[in-house]
């Protein structure tokens, strides 16, 4: 089973830093990515960032040089390290695990950027 659980989110201002936590606490773990969504109200699902089995890295525009992921060998883990907000990026905020065989979700976790 998979089961992701997302922590982390919270109330920040501009130019704060927030850090969030993708946990599988199900029994597989052997995705070929791992990653971020979000969606803020009225808007469509935007896709955030990605790491890859390899290791691979890849960002939105949106978010380049302001948010790092990372994830841990077993890609039990995927974080998600969010510098100099901005009220943009309020939304709520989803990790997401590929396998060879299925798509998996987290619940989501809401971060809220002040002006």
């Amino acid at each position: 089973q998979v089961q992701l659980v997302e922590s982390g989110g919270g109330l920040v201002q501009a130019g704060g830093s927030l850090r969030l936590s993708c946990v599988n606490s199900g029994s597989q773990f052997a995705f070929y990515v791992m990653g971020w969504y979000r969606q803020a109200p009225g808007k469509q699902r935007e896709w955030v960032a990605a790491i890859s089995s390899t290791g691979a890295i890849n960002y939105a525009d949106s978010v380049k040089g302001r948010f790092t992921i990372s994830g841990d060998n077993a890609k039990r883990t995927v974080n998600l390290q969010m510098n100099s907000l901005k009220p943009e990026d309020t939304a709520v905020y989803s990790c997401y695990a590929r396998s060879t065989r299925d798509n998996y979700w987290g619940q989501g976790t809401q971060v809220t950027v002040s002006s």
